[in-house]
């Protein structure tokens, strides 16, 4: 009998022993949970920062850019008034000098 008390005793420790290393393991889980919650929240809060900056970044290169086209509609309109104005000048310089021509040659004639 004591021999059977002697084998149980053997189980009883190992089981012990077996319990205690996963205790062991557990608390060692649960400080790598804990650890893996802290980077999670971290890594959220570091989203939600770029997140904002982002939308701010968004809405600013939306406005440069209504800017842009604003200042692309204007150009556009400037640049084919001037076209227009280098036209009409051009127009009337050959009207002068057609009519400067004529004068000379109008002045020619009652010379002659």
């Amino acid at each position: 009998m004591t021999q059977q008390g002697a084998v149980l005793q053997g189980y009883n420790n190992e089981l012990v022993k077996c319990i205690e290393d996963l205790c062991m393991q557990k608390e060692e889980l649960n400080k790598q949970i804990q650890q893996a919650e802290e980077e999670k929240n971290k890594l959220q809060h570091e989203i939600q920062v770029l997140s904002e900056q982002l939308e701010c970044v968004c809405e600013n290169l939306a406005q440069k850019v209504a800017s842009r086209n604003e200042l692309d509609k204007i150009l556009a309109e400037t640049e084919a008034a001037y076209m227009k104005i280098l036209d009409s000048s051009r127009t009337l310089l050959n009207v002068l000098k057609k009519e400067v021509g004529s004068l000379k040659h109008t002045s020619e004639l009652k010379t002659n």
